[in-house]
This record gives structure tokens, C-alpha cells and sequence, in this order.
């Protein structure tokens, strides 16, 4: 069972991809240079036809940090509290892309970490939408289907319901363990846009679950990953160009505000943040 999932794992990265896609990720591959070893492409996007006006989603994996950055600071900032993102524009569409090692990338979808933010992702549909060569491409795969066992076994037990159940719970558990700029039910509806690719993949993704993998624990998550979003946000004001923009833009987006920023918070997209977080907390427009 656990190797059909990677097989669905496989045959899911390999789907293709729009041509405009294909090409900013190997623009981004090309930005690190010989470090870059595969782009994955990810997110609400990823169901999209029309990709004008939107923020594509990337992850760029490499083979080390220090190979990646031209700058030292940077590459120490990925290995403290990873990743690093940036803003990328490539044939009038604009993205973001996370850099992440291939070994942060294998641990961080897997249950030895507590932190939600990879494997909640990567259990999701990804694209494997630029990589160096066929090593490179079996890492990527073999990383990527760690991401759902270590969802399924982090919300155990599941609530009674059918196969969708178990999903929509692990979701919902995640999305509590990060500030996040989505609606209420959010976390369902990820589910509910692809039923059929979920029930595909429940009973091999509960096949392949480690017997280590440890479940409960969400209290803890809960604060830990609210903190290490708000110390991503503050890293973020250095290493993100327009950073306070897009706070702003996402926010609206996902949470039906319409926040427009002054000028010293587009200046200072740090403090923009610590000044908006309350209003954002009483709102509701972040949870």
C-alpha cells in the first residue's frame, strides 16, 4: 500500500502543467543557479485557467543553502527558520516562491516535525513543475509522500463519517496551528474542490503512516506554529520586496476585507503587520 501511494504521489507531480507555469519555474530554478534541484508548483492556483491578477504558489528545492544565496545572511536565515520567500515576476504574472534543502524539504513533510506548514501543503495536489534530472525527481517524490501519512496520523482519531472525513478534520487542525487569512470552512472546501483525488488516496496514505508517527498534540501546535508565523512574518520583512503589499492582498483575497495600507506601513511592512494584527484578531479576518 505505501507504494501505490507514492505511485499516486509520482503520477500526481507529473501531470502537466500551463506553459506560463513551466516557464517561471525554471526562471526561478534559474535565479539560484546550480543549487536549484526541483520546483514544485502548489496552492489554489494550481486548479486555475486564468492566471492573470493572481499570486502563483512555488517551492524551490536545492541542494544546500550556502549554494543557493549569493549573500551569507540569507542562506543563514533559511537554515535557522525556513524557508525563506520571495516575491518573483516572470512574463507579466507575479508569484512567490519558499526555498527550502532537499533534507529540510524530506524532514519537514514528515511527523518528526510538529510544524503544519510543509506536509499540510504537500498532502494537497502539487506539480513537479521544473527539476535538474531523475535523482533530483525521486527526492522530490519521495519527500512529497510523506505529506499526507503525516497529516492523517497527526489528527487521529478521526471523527466518524466516510473517507472524506478524516481529511477535512486533519485540515481544519492544521489551519489552527497558523495565522491564516481564510474564511471559515476553508479548510473543507480543499477537500470538497476534489473528492474523488481524496478517496484515492485515504486508504494508501493511512496504509503508509509511520508506526512512530505520534497524533494529538494541537495545543502545543497551536502556539508553536502561531509564533513561528509571526517570526517567519518579521524574517519576511527583510527578505520579502513589497512584503507589506502582500500581507494586504492575501488577506483580502482569502478574507473578504479591504484593507489599504498607508505609506509608512509599505515602508515598514513589519510594523504595517504588528499594527494591523489586532484589528485583523478582532475581525476575524485571521484566525
Amino acid at each position: 500500500m505505501a507504494d501505490t501511494l507514492r505511485e499516486l504521489v509520482e503520477a500526481e507531480l507529473s501531470l502537466p502543467v500551463d506553459p506560463r507555469v513551466a516557464a517561471m519555474a525554471e526562471a526561478i530554478a534559474a535565479r539560484h543557479g546550480v543549487a536549484s534541484r526541483a520546483v514544485l508548483f502548489y496552492g489554489s492556483c494550481l486548479r486555475e485557467s486564468q492566471l492573470d491578477g493572481l499570486m502563483l504558489d512555488f517551492y524551490l528545492i536545492v541542494s544546500n543553502y550556502e549554494a543557493a544565496y549569493d549573500k551569507r545572511w540569507l542562506a543563514k536565515a533559511n537554515a535557522l527558520v525556513p524557508p525563506n520567500v520571495f516575491p518573483f515576476h516572470h512574463d507579466a504574472l507575479a508569484a512567490k516562491y519558499a526555498v527550502l534543502s532537499e533534507d529540510d524539504f524530506h524532514r519537514l513533510n514528515g511527523p518528526e516535525t510538529r510544524n503544519v506548514s510543509v506536509w499540510a501543503r504537500f498532502a494537497q495536489p502539487s506539480r513537479l513543475a521544473w527539476v535538474r534530472d531523475e535523482e533530483a525527481r525521486q527526492r522530490a517524490v519521495d519527500a512529497v509522500a510523506r505529506a499526507a501519512p503525516a497529516l492523517l496520523a497527526s489528527a487521529r482519531p478521526f471523527p466518524n463519517g466516510d473517507e472524506l472525513e478524516p481529511w477535512r478534520h486533519a485540515f481544519s487542525l492544521t489551519y489552527s496551528a497558523e495565522l491564516r487569512a481564510e474564511r471559515k470552512g476553508r479548510s473543507g472546501s480543499i477537500v470538497d474542490t476534489d473528492p474523488a483525488r481524496y478517496r484515492r488516496f485515504t486508504q494508501p496514505a493511512l496504509a503508509a503512516i509511520e508506526p512512530k508517527a505520534g497524533s494529538g498534540g494541537w495545543e502545543r501546535r497551536r502556539i508553536e506554529g502561531k509564533l513561528l508565523s509571526v517570526v517567519r512574518l518579521a524574517k519576511a520583512s527583510a527578505t520579502y520586496a513589497g512584503g507589506a503589499e502582500y500581507i494586504a492582498w492575501k488577506i483580502n483575497r482569502h478574507a473578504g476585507t479591504s484593507i489599504e495600507l498607508k505609506p509608512w506601513q509599505k515602508r515598514h511592512p513589519l510594523l504595517a503587520a504588528i499594527s494591523l494584527l489586532p484589528r485583523l484578531l478582532r475581525s476575524g479576518a485571521i484566525r
